[in-house]
């Protein structure tokens, strides 16, 4: 996927992925990559608002796909919309490289103890 982290913090995560390399047949960026990308930087936020010892799994994500990307570099940033102590969201925005909203996501994650030993 060439997914890379660029800035991680509980506040905000902001990730980066390559269009070449995730095209689906008609040359456009895949849904499903969108998707991996989203939950991949959701994911990232929500274990680092769950807190020492317990660990964020996903519940639910649902992504509404705005604009088509054909090639260079889309971002994803994540930022909190609930941190609660047993379930977190995150609204998801995905931009092409000239600014443009291709995607909106919703990422809720489940929050738990870690498992003793994990």
């Amino acid at each position: 996927m060439g997914i890379e982290i660029t800035e991680w913090d509980p506040k905000r995560v902001v990730a980066t992925m390559p269009v070449a390399g995730n095209l689906q047949p008609y040359g456009l960026l895949h849904g499903g990559a969108n998707a991996t990308l989203a939950e991949t930087a959701g994911s990232i936020a929500a274990a680092l608002n769950a807190g020492e010892d317990r660990v964020a799994l996903g519940l639910e994500l649902s992504c509404t796909h705005h604009r088509a990307a054909r090639s260079g570099v889309v971002t994803a940033v994540a930022t909190p919309l609930h941190v609660g102590r047993t379930t977190s969201t995150f609204e998801i925005v995905i931009t092409d490289d000239e600014d443009r909203r291709t995607c909106s996501a919703r990422l809720t994650c489940v929050v738990r103890d870690r498992a003793p030993g994990a």
